[in-house]
């Protein structure tokens, strides 16, 4: 088994919800009052029977008029119409503005080989219309002609890929769980989007649940230290994946590459 992060750089975001490039080397965060700062990293992993693609980040395109998405996965080797999964820990808008494409003024599947592994009660409420955070132009798009897996609670979605209802961030967020061809890998979407956060315990405004998340936060860093799992973080601004282990009551998190 093979990852691979699919880094799409810094944004900032505020009360409007829009997300609008950000460089640390030349913009000034006090430019941007009231913004969270954010990076954004979806994931590819490559199995000996699938290409999966792990959350699809903001669906921005490049100055060629190609999905970034797209870019990285060739840049990592890959072709893009290969990918025969999408796995979603949940639809805010950072997460799956890149399940769809503007192709002629009209929006289609980024992956339209491919099945999508989706939450079901995430699906209902982001395709509503009820949340901010959510775009349903993506959903009704994605409805329209791609494949759609829909699961609930926890349970192996195929041999060696585990799903797991967390619901901290959002209420029906899920995490995966891959461990296969001697690798272990773990996703948590925004339960564990940054290594940083497993240096210190704190609830996180953003979070649905924060004392939730906050305590998920800590079972997920227990379990990748015992058991050796690799940690794919969504939203780091450091190093994408890493290692977890504990010195006394405290986290140490490495970078992998």
């Amino acid at each position: 088994m093979e990852f691979f992060a699919l880094g799409e750089g810094s944004y900032s975001v505020d009360a409007t919800k829009k997300f609008i490039p950000f460089n640390p080397e030349t913009d000034n965060p006090k430019d941007r009052p009231a913004s969270l700062f954010i990076h954004v990293n979806p994931f590819l992993i490559k199995t000996k029977t699938d290409l999966i693609v792990l959350d699809t980040g903001l669906g921005f395109k490049d100055t060629r008029d190609e999905l970034m998405l797209h870019q990285n996965i060739r840049k990592a080797g890959f072709d893009p119409d290969d990918v025969t999964l999408v796995m979603m820990s949940h639809l805010h808008y950072d997460h799956s503005g890149g399940l769809v494409v503007e192709r002629n003024g009209k929006l289609v599947p980024s992956f339209p080989q491919a099945e999508h592994v989706i939450n079901k009660q995430e699906w209902e409420f982001g395709i509503s219309g009820k949340g901010s955070s959510y775009h349903v132009e993506i959903f009704e798009a994605l409805q329209a002609s791609a494949k759609i897996t829909f699961i609930e609670g926890n349970g192996e979605f195929k041999p060696g890929i585990r799903y797991e209802h967390s619901g901290g961030h959002c209420p029906a967020h899920q995490v995966f769980w891959f461990d296969m061809e001697g690798e272990k890998v773990f996703f948590g979407g925004d339960e564990l989007p940054e290594p940083e956060q497993l240096l210190r315990k704190f609830i996180a405004k953003y979070d649905m649940d924060g004392r939730k998340a906050m305590m998920l936060r800590e079972e997920y860093g227990k379990k990748a230290a015992a058991e050796g799992w690799k940690c794919l973080f969504y939203h780091s601004k450091s190093f994408a994946i890493g290692t977890v282990e504990t010195e006394g009551d405290h986290f140490k998190v490495k970078p992998v590459y």
